[in-house]
């Protein structure tokens, strides 16, 4: 069964296997509390041999009593250790929580930038599922289940046709659980693919509501939504049905074996095999004995899903590399070099950037122009080491962006992408980019430096306005320049502007030309794309990229003095 392979030690190295590596011994602990709840349930069918065996021959009011007392005590220390037990696997999911958690949270951005579409937000509910697989009752069957064996053995001491009689009923209640396994499982494989099919399509879809609703897409989209929630519907209602049949001859089963027990029971009574107190005995433990079988029926569903979950999310492990500790390097002086890079994006088929080389000298500024598609955006997310390229490097102060320790490339270096996304929280905590420690008086620097600090006061609550999910109390142009002083927050001393004025007004792009000039003055290294040239008055160099090409390169004043021609007029035209 897939769910024993889950604790076998010739799984895959990563964090979620280590985490579980390391919780063997409490996993340990909770099999010795397992084996000692079994052995103490031996008290009932022993004081249902004392009631009839002893008590009621001798009618002795003592003896019932003692045994009474006796057995509740037990019963008592039993649920104190079935207590201790589930403490010790609740503590066992709380401290892989601790160890994987933050694993799965930073290879959801790994999967991204890889490309993978499997890689989605859903890995942190998985590892819930998983969590509450290993340390709620259902994973508790799979401690009770070597203990069948032993009463078994019991029962078998007693009469071997008892034993007999309980084994058959035990083999034929795992046949059928694994009938309902291998009938249901592609079924719900299937709905649950659909499902998260259809989660991510309504995701998606959220994200565009403006966009569905002013173009009255509601109502297609909701179409092929439904393909999605109708196949899982389909596959649910088919695998419910099934297992709803298998499970019904099991319940009969069940209870089948419980009247041959009685039945054999009374038979070896009146044939004076063994004596009437036994007769009760046998039902309690052979009930005991099925009864792993008859959870494991019950939370076969749960399993299901803590074994698919388990599945993704080693999946999503499969190409995650955790970061390990580097030596750190000095602040950054802003000298970039890009080395004869080759780029195919993540699942693509073709170079989108080829032979791209240049360099750029502290405190330059660069501006990138040409058409659509080029690669001028590819570039800046080369630059900023969040894709690798497919061949060649690119270098700040000589060493490699991808490379570099992300939280101290990240204190070197400022990005606006080309889409502004503001995150939930206030706006100071997203200029302070989420950095603990931040000194009020440093975001309010670098909202000064993107000239957007009288537009923040403004606000109802200033730099405290609480954004929400989706930032709706700001427009496009005014979340742009906050994610300006986001980017130039912390003096950085490389930045990256992709599209900075695609949203703003005429007052924002004078803020913007300001905030330019700004960070030229003290010596910051700038790359500038955008479509209007205007942007560069202030550029040294200026790039031409056209269909992942190097046009031209060189001095502002050459470049674009090549474009006063004809040819280069169509061609700014094809850029806009």
């Amino acid at each position: 069964m897939k769910i024993f392979k889950l604790l076998s030690a010739d799984q895959p190295n990563n964090p979620l296997t280590r985490s579980i590596r390391e919780g063997y011994p409490s996993l340990a602990v909770a099999f010795v509390f397992t084996m000692v709840s079994n052995l103490l349930y031996m008290a009932l069918p022993l004081y249902t041999f004392q009631i009839y065996g002893r008590v009621m021959s001798s009618g002795s009011i003592p003896t019932l009593l003692v045994i009474t007392f006796g057995v509740l005590a037990t019963f008592a220390v039993s649920g104190v250790i079935d207590h201790y037990r589930s403490k010790v696997l609740i503590n066992f999911g709380v401290v892989m929580d601790q160890r994987v958690s933050g694993h799965v949270f930073s290879a959801l951005f790994d999967g991204v930038v890889r490309g993978n579409p499997a890689i989605r937000s859903q890995a942190l509910r998985d590892l819930d599922s998983f969590r509450q697989m290993l340390t709620g009752p259902t994973f508790g069957v799979v401690f009770d289940l070597p203990w069948m064996p032993i009463f078994m053995i019991v029962l078998w001491i007693i009469d071997p046709l008892v034993g007999m009689v309980t084994l058959l009923g035990a083999v034929v209640l795992v046949i059928l659980t694994l009938a309902q396994d291998r009938v249901t499982r592609p079924m719900l494989g299937e709905a649950n693919d659909a499902a998260l099919r259809s989660y991510s399509f309504t995701d998606a879809a959220l994200r565009n509501s403006e966009v569905v609703r002013a173009m009255g897409m509601v109502e297609p989209l909701g179409g092929r939504w439904a393909v999605f929630r109708q196949v899982t519907m389909d596959r649910s209602a088919e695998a419910s049905t099934l297992a709803s049949a298998i499970s019904n001859v099991s319940k009969f089963w069940r209870q089948g074996i419980q009247v041959l027990i009685i039945a054999v029971g009374a038979y070896l009574v009146v044939k004076g095999t063994i004596h009437m107190a036994l007769l009760f005995a046998n039902m309690i433990l052979a009930a005991r004995a099925l009864q792993p079988i008859d959870r494991l029926v019950g939370s076969w569903d749960g399993m299901l899903q803590g074994t698919r979950a388990f599945d993704r999310l080693m999946l999503m492990f499969g190409d995650y590399k955790p970061a390990k500790p580097v030596t750190g390097l000095p602040r950054a002086t802003g000298r970039l070099s890009v080395e004869a890079v080759n780029f195919v994006p993540p699942g693509g088929q073709r170079f989108v950037l080829q032979g791209v080389n240049f360099k750029i000298e502290p405190g330059e500024m660069l501006g990138i122009i040409g058409p659509s598609g080029a690669g001028k955006s590819t570039l800046s997310r080369l630059m900023m080491g969040i894709w690798q390229p497919s061949n060649g490097s690119i270098r700040l102060d000589g060493a490699d962006v991808f490379t570099w320790d992300r939280q101290d490339f990240g204190r070197n270096v400022g990005y606006l992408p080309q889409d502004t996304e503001l995150f939930a929280g206030t706006i100071r905590d997203n200029i302070a980019r989420f950095q603990p420690g931040v000194d009020d008086s440093h975001v309010i620097t670098a909202a000064q430096l993107a000239g957007v600090h009288d537009l923040i006061l403004r606000l109802p609550k200033g730099y405290d306005t609480d954004l929400g999910e989706s930032a709706h109390v700001l427009s496009a142009g005014q979340r742009q320049r906050i994610g300006l002083a986001r980017a130039v927050m912390g003096q950085p001393r490389f930045v990256v502007l992709d599209e900075p004025n695609a949203s703003l007004d005429s007052e924002g792009e004078d803020a913007l030309m300001s905030t330019l000039d700004a960070l030229k003055a003290s010596g910051v290294t700038i790359v500038v794309v955008s479509h209007k040239p205007n942007l560069f008055r202030a550029a040294d160099k200026i790039l031409v990229l056209r269909e992942g090409r190097m046009e031209l390169f060189g001095p502002r004043d050459q470049v674009m003095a090549r474009f006063t021609q004809p040819a280069a007029v169509q061609a700014i035209g094809a850029a806009r």
